[in-house]
């Protein structure tokens, strides 16, 4: 299977009517005489545009053997030459309405000039470096964001307890490249946490792309341990199997490798952490899907539910709770528990937010009423809730982190 040929059929003949208006825009320019250079240039990036878009349209994204890298680079580098041509046609073609409307006929020079194209063309050259600062440099730089969680429940010997979280890590996008991975985890080892916790994703399609990773990923430290949990892409469900046999060993072969690694995948399971005579509960529930795809996780299952039994959803311990969506804390944890802090991750804040002082956005707001940093509510018996969402290591989709969505560890301090 292919990328959908309506989708890219769209660009296709969006990309020719951007291309035709703006070789009329170059030609009917009056402020250089080098048109014919520049219509040349522009020429050829389109026919490198367009055969990008070919290789995205003949590479395969879902069979077995396939490798999605190819496909991500030639969509991403196309969309970054399609992206500023539209911003310069949506520009040049404001600024032609307003000379019509605003404009006198009989100017002449200067006074002809379409004013919008040259902000089209500054825009686009500024929309252009964004996104491949975002792909060379942002997607490199990691961001350690510090948060604090009080609660009466947390037994007096976890004060001050450490818990650092990553998420999404997505190896395989970095190939066979270990350089960013080490340097995650040697950031991560710094912060001398109490216990590291793994909210899900930790490949993109199949669990042979963590192989030249295992080593670095063993070097994760902390006094109690690593936890981790399994995120949609953990599955192989992006991928056509010829038989249901090949994804099995697949998903077997990645809890393997996780414990070979040191860490203690919860698969809707729990665990107690102790100090003494005292313990929290560490809470693990399977991918909790929205459609296509389907709800691994089943918190009930994970943590009794009976009031009956001394361990339930609504005991008097502290409780962390690993859930890679955060949708499922909006949709079922929130009503039916008092778990005082929930871990997720899977927005990646779509890879693009901006930030002004403490004021934050991303396009994640259009699908996720929480998609990044923390989230306080109280659940119906009036006890307050927290959930933290972190935004991501990794990238799948397209190989970049745009303005402020820098790979996130989260380093969160339990305060009684």
């Amino acid at each position: 299977m292919r990328l959908p040929i309506v989708f890219v059929v769209v660009l296709f003949c969006i990309s020719i009517l951007i291309d035709w208006y703006i070789l009329r825009d170059i030609k009917n320019q009056n402020y250089t005489r080098r048109k014919k250079a520049w219509r040349i240039g522009y020429c050829i990036l389109s026919v490198i545009s367009y055969g990008l878009l070919i290789a995205v349209v003949c590479i395969p994204v879902r069979d077995e053997s396939s490798d999605i890298l190819p496909v991500m680079w030639c969509l991403y580098s196309f969309l970054t030459i399609l992206i500023p041509k539209m911003i310069y046609f949506i520009c040049s073609l404001i600024g032609k309405l307003w000379r019509k409307i605003f404009g006198k006929d009989n100017n002449i020079g200067w006074h002809k000039r379409n004013y919008g194209a040259v902000v089209g063309f500054l825009a686009a050259v500024a929309i252009f470096v964004i996104l491949w600062w975002g792909a060379l440099f942002t997607r490199r730089e990691i961001e350690v964001n510090k948060v604090t969680i009080t609660s009466s429940r947390l037994p007096e010997s976890f004060n001050g307890y450490k818990v650092v979280q990553f998420s999404d890590a997505h190896v395989g996008t970095w190939g066979e490249d270990t350089t960013f991975v080490a340097k995650l985890v040697d950031r991560i080892n710094s912060l001398n946490p109490d216990v590291i916790v793994f909210t899900g994703d930790i490949v993109n399609r199949r669990t042979d792309e963590l192989r030249p990773f295992l080593s670095v990923l063993s070097r994760l430290k902390a006094k109690d341990g690593v936890y981790s949990i399994l995120g949609n892409h953990d599955y192989g469900d992006y991928i056509d199997w010829k038989n249901k046999a090949d994804r099995t060993k697949n998903n077997e072969l990645l809890a393997r490798w996780e414990k070979e690694m040191g860490w203690h995948l919860l698969n809707n399971e729990h665990d107690f952490i102790k100090r003494g005579n005292d313990s929290i509960v560490m809470i693990g529930v399977e991918n909790w899907g929205e459609p296509p795809f389907p709800a691994y996780g089943r918190l009930k299952d994970a943590y009794p539910t009976s009031k009956k039994s001394p361990d339930n959803l609504n005991d008097g311990k502290f409780k962390i709770l690993l859930t890679h969506n955060p949708e499922h804390w909006n949709r079922e944890v929130l009503n039916i528990s008092n778990i005082d802090l929930s871990l997720a991750g899977h927005t990646h804040a779509m890879q693009m937010m901006v930030r002004l002082g403490g004021w934050t956005w991303s396009p994640s707001v259009f699908k996720y009423s929480r998609w990044g940093g923390l989230y306080q509510e109280k659940n119906p018996a009036g006890e307050l809730m927290n959930l933290y969402v972190n935004i991501g290591s990794g990238e799948v989709g397209m190989p970049s982190r745009l303005l402020a969505a820098y790979p996130e560890i989260t380093e969160i301090t339990l305060k009684r």
